[in-house]
């Protein structure tokens, strides 16, 4: 197998590579991980990965000016139906819109705006930033990349940093929440995608061990 993290000028790629390599060797999986701008290893891939830090609108227009990848990403995620991650702004480019500054479209594969944090709490900082508990949007809403991974009360932490936040249009599509002032979108799928606010390489056993159930999944 072959996963491929997009390189499209944005992300701490190194930091998502080492923790995708120590999740395929910890659990004895089979995938070669490499970090690409090149359309032909996405077009080959059998697992993508779109990391992301910084301005929604910034990471689209950096996705787009990448020469072939766009194309590429739409062929073998929406119709060859491949397995996709998106981490942080990785994750909030699948909304519909991005509201920041301008705004800016996105890539609409999951139906839903992206807009400020306003936490009820006006104590709490903007970002967001730090470790807090996972829960399930909705009452026995789960996702097989979450198979062994305890979420609520008793689970582990999850690393968050961010100052925007995914509005899901449908709420059959966000799997979980976090609270931070407001119910915070934490984790979205729809068919072959799967996307994180929180950053997996940056979460420890949790993180490891979704990059790990990712790997082996075959939606």
């Amino acid at each position: 197998m072959k996963t491929v993290i997009i390189d499209y000028g944005s992300g701490n790629l190194r930091s998502v590579y080492r923790a995708f390599e120590r999740a395929a060797k910890d659990s004895v999986i089979d995938t070669s991980v490499i970090i690409s701008d090149h359309a032909n290893d996405i077009l080959t891939a059998d697992h993508i990965v779109l990391p992301g830090v910084g301005a929604f609108k910034d990471c689209y227009d950096g996705l787009k000016a990448k020469d072939g990848v766009f194309d590429a990403l739409e062929q073998v995620v929406m119709l060859d139906k491949r397995p996709f991650f998106g981490i942080c702004v990785g994750m909030q480019l699948l909304a519909t819109i991005g509201i920041e500054h301008d705004g800016s479209q996105g890539l609409n594969w999951i139906e839903g705006e992206v807009r400020a944090i306003k936490p009820d709490d006006k104590a709490l900082k903007i970002p967001h930033m730090g470790w807090n508990k996972l829960d399930f949007t909705n009452q026995n809403n789960s996702h097989p990349t979450l198979e062994g991974i305890t979420i609520g009360d008793a689970g582990l932490h999850a690393y968050f940093v961010h100052s925007y936040q995914f509005e899901v249009k449908n709420s059959t599509e966000s799997i979980l929440t976090t609270d931070y002032g407001q119910k915070i979108t934490a984790m979205v799928a729809k068919d072959n995608l799967i996307g994180t606010q929180f950053h997996p390489e940056k979460s420890q056993k949790l993180g490891l061990d979704l990059i790990a159930n990712f790997l082996n999944w075959k939606p």
